[in-house]
């Protein structure tokens, strides 16, 4: 995700719309702007943002109903991890711990402070960044654990037929046509096994080793991250 994402702010009061649209648009954001939730609704299921901007107090659907709907309902799962910065006129404690139980990223009170609310998205979209690299470490993990499954699978199923043309071998009375005969059977029956058995590790490890290859080549170190918003949002306030 581009840090200038873009931003959709959801309020009834056009000249809240009008001050973030201008405000947020010069900083390199792309902003969307809707009136009430059910506009904001049709709008985030047309165009994904990064970010929702939104008022707690608006006609038709409010910011509370749209939030329930975004993070709580199985019908809208896939946009559960937008993150949200809900605006309010009600500073009470239990309005906020509210938000914060729906799954709100951050609340603020209205009036605001322009440089408190960047400071606050700016927070917001490091916090989404950071998740997706733990996100794509745990992925690598899980890429590992699986590859080391496939390992001990393979070595333990290649232990076994080994064992046996061994004992077979051990035992073999090569004047015996017979013995011969089977522990040749033997081999290529175990043998052509073993090479199966090769065959879907080798192909197994070059997908996961592309798969790991992909999500290595979009990680970034935490302090990387940092600088990179600490001087991204620098240029923005100078």
């Amino acid at each position: 995700m581009s840090l200038k994402g873009k931003i959709l702010i959801v309020d009834d009061e056009p000249i809240n719309l009008d001050f973030f649209d201008v405000m947020l648009s010069r900083l390199g954001f792309q902003v969307d702007m809707a009136e009430d939730g059910e506009e904001a609704l049709e709008m985030i299921q047309q165009d994904r943002p990064d970010l929702i901007i939104l008022d707690n107090i608006m006609p038709k659907m409010t910011g509370w109903e749209l939030t329930k709907i975004l993070k709580k309902s199985k019908a809208y799962e896939q946009y559960r991890d937008i993150p949200i910065v809900m605006f309010s006129a009600m500073d009470a404690v239990k309005d906020k711990i509210e938000g914060f139980e729906l799954g709100i990223e951050d609340y603020i009170t209205k009036p605001f402070n322009f440089s408190e609310v960047l400071a606050r998205i700016r927070a917001v979209l490091r916090n989404k960044e950071l998740a997706h690299q733990v996100i794509n470490r745990e992925r690598r993990i899980a890429l590992i654990e699986s590859l080391n499954k496939s390992l001990l699978y393979f070595t333990d199923h290649l232990k076994r037929p080994m064992d046996d043309l061994i004992v077979a071998a051990q035992s073999l009375n090569s004047a015996d046509q017979a013995a011969v005969d089977k522990l040749r059977d033997l081999v290529l029956k175990e043998g052509g096994q073993v090479l199966a058995t090769l065959e879907g590790l080798r192909e197994e490890i070059h997908s996961l080793k592309s798969e790991g290859d992909r999500l290595r080549s979009t990680e970034v170190s935490l302090e990387d991250l940092e600088e990179k918003f600490q001087k991204h949002f620098n240029s923005m306030t100078h």
